[in-house]
């Protein structure tokens, strides 16, 4: 019979969103249209369409339009141009494609839909959705979309007319008010997002109770989940009434949203949030703004509050399309390899930004949206090997996909361990952040770690190490890293693990 403690780590493999590595892709900016000619028509005023070398800047304010002008230039990326490089993402070794918004709309970046159950035409339409989704599919690759429904754009056909007439069905399902600068509530105050009164019963039927719903027509045909844009702005109740009707739709689908907050108590709400508190811990600790033991603390304390079944289903995020990329973030290799290893080894799932794994570097929004630098890929692209391991290291682990987590008690290495109920998937992190070469002894609190037992280097290299007595004591070299697992297996014919 098996154990408690075996069902719960089957359990976990059992769900998919566990550890999860996620792809992010831009659309417009992920690869070349392959029929560009014949879709340049679809770029008329305000658009702008750019050519595949040009980088992205900040533009000016257009009034006519209320929107950016970097806002409106596209690149003609399209799900067609995508498919294209289905391969690439099948060898990358990803589990989750995750697009950016697709809906119809005027922007780029379609945070502004006009239209939620209509594919904006640059992209192409619902076919070339379903087509994707099924091709990823038999490759065990499943599609997460972005879901914006705090706010619309203001294009949409339900706010002009509400706009327009103040005897219209659609009045209240926006906050108008003679009080407010453009007498209508808007997200972040932007003149091209109106938001939506999610306190209306017609509203949330619309969005995610009906049947024929925007979140359920897209789970329908063939979605595994949603990522909520501006999460922490629809609040707990609604997050968890939504969240709900999806598992209601499809069982484990996947809800995780855009909490820049303390994700303790929302993660009652839904199943995983962007992690970024986890992702200010980690460029801190880098940094050497809060200690190596604090930051331990931290992510012990976190995971406590929290739970670790959705702090596994949560993205280890170091970049995206809101934050300045990683190489920019981080200048020196060694501290982006190591932000990198603690994305890839605590709990979570990992979040890869497109062009990351290839050595993009961008500032804010919106250089940080570049085309993606196709002439990048190279067999000599060190950044790829790299991020090619760390794949791999998490996807052939156990314990960095559903196990739990343990600090080790340090004074100057930031070092933990991830472990299940069995011994051989134990992984120990040692990582040294600082400037200096550091030897330390740090306490284990595993008893099922053996004196004098020898262990296999998974990544890095350590000159020693040694086991003693629930102590570890390990030697690294200046930013610098080993992950290492227990031997477990008899060299000739003993081992002390033999009855673990």
């Amino acid at each position: 019979m098996k154990s408690d403690k075996e069902n719960i780590y089957k359990k976990r493999e059992q769900d998919w969103r566990n550890g999860a590595i996620v792809y992010q892709v831009l659309v417009d900016r992920f690869a070349p249209s392959l029929d560009l000619d014949n879709k340049k028509n679809l770029y008329q005023y305000p658009k702008i369409l750019k050519t595949w070398d040009v980088l992205p800047k900040r533009g000016k304010f257009v009034e006519d339009a209320k929107y950016w002008s970097h806002e409106l230039e596209y690149w003609g990326g399209d799900l067609k141009s995508l498919m294209a490089k289905i391969s690439y993402l099948k060898n990358l070794g990803i589990d989750v494609l995750y697009l950016n918004p697709i809906f119809e709309s005027v922007s780029n970046h379609k945070y502004d839909a006009s239209d939620y159950l209509k594919i904006s035409e640059e992209f192409g339409t619902f076919e070339d959705l379903n087509e994707l989704t099924q091709k990823l599919k038999s490759l065990g690759v499943r599609v997460m979309l972005d879901g914006v429904f705090n706010h619309v754009g203001i294009s949409n056909p339900m706010f002009q007319e509400a706009l327009k007439d103040k005897k219209s069905p659609y009045r209240n399902w926006f906050d108008f008010n003679p009080k407010y600068p453009d007498e209508v509530r808007l997200w972040a105050d932007a003149k091209s997002l109106p938001e939506l009164n999610l306190e209306n019963d017609e509203v949330k039927d619309y969005i995610y109770r009906n049947t024929d719903s925007v979140l359920k027509t897209y789970l329908k045909a063939g979605i595994d989940g949603w990522r909520l844009d501006v999460a922490f702005d629809i609040g707990y109740d609604i997050l968890k009434d939504l969240t709900e009707h999806a598992h209601d739709e499809k069982e484990k689908s996947m809800i995780v949203g855009e909490i820049w907050n303390y994700p303790a108590k929302w993660l009652k709400s839904i199943d995983g949030v962007m992690n970024f508190t986890l992702r200010e811990i980690i460029y801190r600790t880098i940094r050497e703004e809060i200690s190596t033991q604090m930051a331990l603390k931290m992510i012990k304390e976190m995971i406590d509050d929290a739970g670790i079944e959705p702090i596994l289903k949560s993205w280890n995020v170091l970049d995206n399309h809101d934050v300045k990329r990683l190489l920019t973030e981080l200048k020196h290799p060694n501290d982006q390899k190591i932000a990198q290893l603690m994305q890839f080894t605590l709990p979570g799932s990992p979040n890869l930004y497109y062009g990351t794994e290839l050595g993009m570097d961008g500032d804010n929004d919106p250089e940080n949206r570049a085309p993606m630098r196709w002439d990048m890929l190279l067999h000599d692209n060190t950044i790829y090997t790299w991020t090619k391991k760390l794949i791999d290291l998490h996807q052939t682990n156990r314990a960095l996909k559903v196990g739990d987590f343990k600090p080790l008690i340090t004074d100057q290495l930031f070092a933990y361990e991830r472990y299940t109920d069995r011994i051989e998937d134990t992984i120990i992190v040692v990582i040294n952040t600082t400037d200096q070469k550091i030897t330390e002894s740090m306490m284990i609190k595993d008893s099922n770690i053996m004196n004098y037992s020898g262990f296999d280097i998974l990544l890095g290299k350590s000159e020693h190490i040694e086991c003693l007595a629930g102590f570890l004591k390990v030697e690294l070299e200046l930013k610098s890293f080993v992950v290492f697992k227990p031997k477990v297996k008899p060299d000739k014919s003993y081992t002390p693990y033999k009855r673990i």
